[in-house]
């Protein structure tokens, strides 16, 4: 019985795809388990941790939480195993001094499923840049990617703060790429896309992530967009490196051959087998939103998606398919940032 492994981007769709996995009998479904709202999350928190108004996730049948309670004892806050420097993803090509803890507290949620005769199905918005890592340490599991063209997925959290006034998915490219940038492979594509950080280093994590919250409130858009291109770009390489199936929410809304393939290709590696004939289009509803970006200059970021692919052509490793799909994100990528103003 595998585990599987959602390796996701945040606003990529990557919900979606789980909550068909979690909904299936057999299949144990945690959400976002490198998350820091788990360091502070209680029992009495686990059924309020339902879908927003704003959210754009799909009606679940039980809290997203739900999963974690026999690892929330009573009266404390956090879950079992759980450590706050989880939450931001690590791009170095060996294991940080965290990992061993990491590993040991997903294990023990894997544990736990397997325990009740139960696939355990993670969605990750924090895992791609430790992958690798993962793959080694859990190399019976199916590691899945899921992929949406960078446009698509900015152009989703970019209106959350337009019009609810909602940083998180504007200041995230910020934080990962500030807290990595030690790293040379991050100093290079930061360097590429012409990122521009913000000035502050505060001492720890917590403190730097509320200085890329306060930036993101005026960020200038076009550096937003090259930014979080950047991340896009970075994690991209890690799937490129090997994942055992590959979600293309942009296919997944317009095909159904890439429907029925995934679902084959979930069933024949894992043993669940989810429906994702009801996938929305997307690509579409992206072009329908064109007209309320605002603050970004569209024509502009070809040069960006230009430098990202050729960062990636430029790795080793990388199978030669997966470059041309990114190719193809690329130029879905111009094409619908050129309607933005």
């Amino acid at each position: 019985m595998k585990a599987i492994f959602l390796h996701t981007g945040w606003r990529s769709g990557g919900t979606w795809v789980w909550s068909r996995l979690r909904a299936l009998n057999g299949a144990t479904g945690y959400y976002e388990p490198l998350s820091n709202v788990l360091a502070d999350l209680s029992l009495a928190d686990v059924s309020a941790s339902l879908p927003t108004l704003t959210s754009g996730h799909p009606p679940l049948d039980a809290p997203y939480f739900d999963e974690y309670r026999p690892f929330l004892p009573e009266s404390v806050r956090g879950v079992s195993g759980y450590r706050r420097t989880f939450g931001i993803d690590r791009f170095g090509d060996v294991p940080d001094a965290e990992f061993p803890a990491l590993a040991a507290y997903l294990r023990s949620l894997c544990e736990y499923g397997q325990k009740q005769s139960s696939v355990p199905v993670f969605k990750f918005c924090r895992s791609s840049g430790r992958l690798p890592w993962l793959r080694q340490a859990f190399p019976d599991a199916m590691h899945v990617g899921v992929l949406r063209n960078p446009a698509s997925q900015f152009a989703s959290g970019w209106l959350l703060n337009q019009q609810w006034r909602n940083p998180f998915f504007v200041a995230a490219p910020f934080r990962v790429l500030g807290l990595n940038r030690a790293e040379p492979l991050v100093k290079q594509i930061i360097d590429l896309c012409d990122v521009k950080l913000p000035p502050a280093v505060p001492a720890s994590d917590d403190a730097y992530a509320i200085a890329c919250e306060h930036y993101a409130r005026s960020a200038e858009g076009n550096n937003a967009y090259r930014a979080f291109v950047a991340l896009w770009v970075l994690c991209a390489c890690r799937m490129g490196e090997g994942v055992d199936l590959l979600v293309d929410m942009d296919l997944l809304g317009q095909s159904r051959d890439h429907a029925a393939g995934l679902q084959a290709g979930f069933e024949a590696q894992s043993g669940l087998s989810p429906d994702f004939s009801s996938a929305r289009d997307l690509v579409e509803e992206t072009r329908r939103s064109a007209a309320r970006i605002g603050g970004i200059d569209g024509g502009a970021m070809r040069v960006v998606h230009s430098a990202a692919l050729k960062f990636l052509k430029a790795q080793s490793g990388i199978d030669a398919a997966f470059i041309e799909r990114v190719r193809e994100k690329m130029v879905l990528a111009n094409e619908l940032t050129a309607q933005w103003r």
